[in-house]
C-alpha cells in the first residue's frame, strides 16, 4: 500500500469520527513530510524513524505500508467505520453548503477541503467560514473575507465548483453579522444563531424571523443549536415559535438546514415535520471542520430520508446552475 495514501485515509477516518484534532493533524503532518522526502530517505528505516514530523505511530504505519500490508491502525479504523449509515437519498446529493477551513475554526487549508469533496463525488462545495462576532471561532472580518474571496476564485475545477459563502452569525436583534455589500457578493449565505440560546422564546422567534427575512439569507443553519452527544457535552436547544419561523422560511425561500453532525441531530424530528408541513425547502449539510467530516452527509441523508423529506425539496440535490439561480433570487 502507498504509505502516503495510508496516512491520508487514516486522517480522513479520524476526522469523520470526530476524534481528537491532534491525532488527525499528526497523520496529515506526517503525510506532508513524507511527500517531500526522496525515495532513498523513505527506504532507510533509521533515517525515516528520526525524521522530524514522523512519530512512532506514523512511522509504524509507513513501514507496514512499505512492506506491502494494510497498516493495522488503518485496518482497525476501516472496521470501526464500516457501520456508517446508508440511504438511497445520499446518492442524490450533489453538494454541500456548509463547511469550514483553517481561515476560521476548521482544521485544514481550503485546498484540502476541496480535494476531499472532489473525492467524495461532490459537484460543488460552499466554503462558509464564520463571521467576525464569533471570535472564539476566529471569525472573518470584512477585510479577511475580501482576501478569502480572492483565494476562492482561484480554486475548484477538475469536476468540482467551489462556491463562496459564509456562516453568518444572527445577532441578538436578528441582523446579520456582515456588511450587506459583502453578503451580496457571496454565492451562499448560511445564517445561524450561536449565542444566547436561552433567550426568551418570543424574542428568539423575532430574532430568527428577522434573519430569514433578510434577502441575503439562503439557509437557516442548525436551527436549535442543541448538542445531544459528543466531546463538548450536551445542551438543550433554543425555544421559539417554530411554526412562525418556518412560515417565514417558506415565504422567503430560505432552506432549513438538516445538519449532518451526529452530535447535533438538528433539527429534531418533530421540527422537521413542522417544516415539511410549512412547505419549506431543506439543505442537507455536513458542517464539516475537517476533510473527513465532509462524509458526515451520510448521517444527514439518513435522517432526512427517515423523516420523509422529498428529494426535490432538498436544494443540495439540485445541479449547481439551479442552486445558484435560487441563491441569487
Amino acid at each position: 500500500m502507498d504509505p502516503l495514501d495510508a496516512l491520508t485515509e487514516i486522517a480522513f477516518l479520524l476526522e469523520r469520527e470526530r476524534s481528537s484534532r491532534y491525532k488527525s493533524k499528526a497523520f496529515r503532518t506526517a503525510g506532508d513530510v513524507l511527500a517531500g522526502l526522496p525515495p532513498e530517505h523513505i527506504a532507510d528505516p533509521v533515517r525515516l524513524k528520526h525524521t522530524k514530523g514522523i512519530g512512532d505511530t506514523t512511522y509504524r504505519v509507513i513501514r507496514e505500508a512499505l512492506e506491502g500490508d494494510v497498516p493495522q491502525y488503518l485496518a482497525d479504523l476501516r472496521e470501526k467505520s464500516g457501520g456508517a449509515p446508508r440511504s438511497t437519498l445520499r446518492a442524490a446529493l450533489k453538494g454541500d453548503l456548509h463547511c469550514h477551513s483553517e481561515w476560521s475554526d476548521g482544521l485544514t487549508p481550503i485546498e484540502l477541503m476541496v480535494d476531499s469533496a472532489r473525492r467524495l463525488g461532490h459537484e460543488y462545495l460552499a466554503l462558509t467560514d464564520h463571521s467576525p462576532r464569533l471570535r472564539v471561532a476566529n471569525g472573518l472580518s470584512a477585510e479577511r473575507l475580501e482576501q478569502q474571496l480572492e483565494v476562492v476564485a482561484g480554486l475548484g475545477g477538475d469536476g468540482i465548483r467551489l462556491l463562496s459563502g459564509i456562516e453568518v452569525d444572527i445577532l441578538d436583534d436578528g441582523a446579520l453579522d456582515q456588511t450587506p455589500e459583502l453578503l451580496g457578493r457571496l454565492d451562499v449565505v448560511v445564517a445561524s444563531v450561536h449565542s444566547k440560546l436561552k433567550m426568551e422564546p418570543r424574542e428568539m422567534t423575532r430574532r430568527m424571523i428577522r434573519a430569514v427575512s433578510d434577502p441575503h439569507t439562503d439557509v437557516l443553519g442548525h436551527i436549535t443549536g442543541r448538542l445531544v452527544e459528543g466531546s463538548r457535552g450536551t445542551r438543550p436547544g433554543a425555544t421559539f415559535d417554530a411554526e412562525a419561523v418556518f412560515a417565514a422560511c417558506a415565504e422567503h425561500g430560505v432552506a432549513v438546514e438538516v445538519n449532518s453532525r451526529p452530535e447535533r441531530q438538528d433539527p429534531p424530528d418533530e421540527l422537521i415535520k413542522l417544516a415539511l408541513d410549512a412547505g419549506c425547502l431543506f439543505s442537507i449539510d455536513s458542517d464539516a471542520h475537517a476533510p473527513g467530516q465532509l462524509s458526515l452527509l451520510d448521517y444527514g441523508a439518513e435522517r432526512a430520508e427517515a423523516n420523509g423529506i422529498p428529494p426535490e425539496r432538498i436544494v443540495t440535490t439540485w445541479p449547481v446552475e439551479r442552486l445558484l439561480e435560487w441563491t441569487g433570487r
